[in-house]
């Protein structure tokens, strides 16, 4: 009895050091596939989690269906414009779309007057106008500070869809999308 036990503490002890087979990542030619092992659930030990404490929502920031103000955004919004959605943009940033059925000439001279500067026509066809906020800081920014104002009548098309079902009006003839600078690098 006794030998029979330590055989099988030897057995034992040298299968666990035998490394696991690792599968090929491909199967050669003429090779069978591997029936895959039913494999155990791990034991782990209990962990306590960190006490963590809880995580304040920045007051000036906006709830995803709620327009964000002017200390978000850093600029006012033309008054008529409707908030329709915001993006992630990367590195703490977001892009706000706001859609209007005024004229995109109108917006632009809008912000130009707003913001004191005359922007930049990115594109003549379809019209796109972009105001710079700020500094763009590439280790800190995923895109630079700003107001883009786009004309969505152009061509003929009849406008920006309403992504809000049921949404009066249904298209918008220009859209403004505002990213501001993340909150570290407003400071």
């Amino acid at each position: 009895m006794m030998r029979h036990a330590l055989l099988t503490v030897l057995f034992v002890g040298f299968a666990g050091s035998l490394p696991a087979q690792v599968p090929a990542p491909f199967p050669r030619p003429g090779q069978q596939p591997a029936a895959p092992r039913p494999q155990s659930p791990p034991v782990a030990a209990p962990v306590q989690p960190p006490v963590q404490p809880p995580v304040q929502p920045p007051a000036a920031a906006a709830q995803p269906d709620e327009a964000p103000g002017e200390a978000v955004l850093g600029v006012p919004i033309y008054p008529s414009a409707q908030y329709l959605e915001s993006y992630d943009a990367g590195r703490g940033q977001r892009f706000h779309i706001f859609g209007t059925e005024s004229d995109y000439a109108q917006i632009v001279a809008f912000y130009k007057n707003v913001l004191k500067q005359r922007g930049d026509s990115t594109f003549e066809e379809p019209p796109v106008h972009m105001f710079e906020l700020g500094r763009f800081r590439e280790e800190t920014m995923g895109f630079p500070p700003s107001v883009t104002v786009k004309d969505y009548t152009w061509g003929g098309s009849q406008g920006y869809l309403n992504p809000k079902r049921g949404g009066s009006p249904v298209r918008f003839r220009t859209i403004i999308q505002v990213v501001p600078a993340p909150a570290a690098a407003a400071k």
